[in-house]
């Protein structure tokens, strides 16, 4: 019991005490200990009203931060696994914007070689473009870069531009007959289609 209860408990004492100054030693005892009790009880009874509120007010706090922490953790999780599949992906394609570039010039490079040399020094130039060119592919093909197979196989959108159609016994009719541009892949993604001619 608490200096203030004490207090207020001492004061309804004495006044009832004051009210009935010829009470003897006993019945003074009684008064007190009726009034204790009756006091005690009402604290109890205004404590329990309080706990039971302050109780339910602590467990809405604690379920709204659990839900709160379980938001933060799927958020986070979200999070982390998007950022390992940039870096995937990131790692997986790291040579597509150079590759891209150097197409331009691979495409160069093959119509350079098509070219007929008519005397020794044109014949060892085209040889030494063709190593160029070879190198070039073996590097690109170490990143994933590879050409994309056209003439002979049936026309498919995902990997072949259609610019022209033509009509040619030798194939069925929606395959590839010729291509005038190589397209290429990085290992499972096209870096550009290839551009054909299809069979009707």
């Amino acid at each position: 019991m608490t200096k203030e209860n004490n207090h207020t408990l001492n004061e309804e004492v004495e006044s009832q005490i004051n009210e009935n100054s010829q009470l003897t030693d006993e019945e003074v005892e009684t008064v007190f200990a009726e009034t204790s009790e009756e006091h005690n009880t009402s604290n109890e009874e205004a404590k329990g009203i309080d706990f039971e509120a302050e109780i339910q007010t602590l467990t809405n706090k604690l379920e709204e931060a659990d839900n709160r922490y379980l938001r933060l953790q799927a958020d986070f999780d979200n999070f982390r696994r998007r950022t390992r599949l940039d870096i995937e992906a990131g790692e997986k394609y790291r040579a597509q914007k150079l590759a891209i570039e150097l197409l331009p010039a691979l495409d160069n490079f093959e119509r350079a070689l098509n070219i007929e040399a008519d005397n020794e020094q044109s014949k060892s130039l085209l040889q030494g473009m063709e190593m160029v060119y070879r190198g070039l592919i073996e590097a690109l093909k170490k990143e994933g870069v590879e050409a994309i197979e056209a003439v002979g196989k049936e026309f498919d959108p995902n990997f072949h531009q259609a610019v022209m159609t033509g009509e040619d016994e030798n194939y069925d009719s929606n395959f590839v007959i010729e291509e005038f541009q190589k397209g290429y892949m990085l290992k499972d993604r096209v870096l550009r289609p290839s551009m054909v001619k299809v069979n009707q």
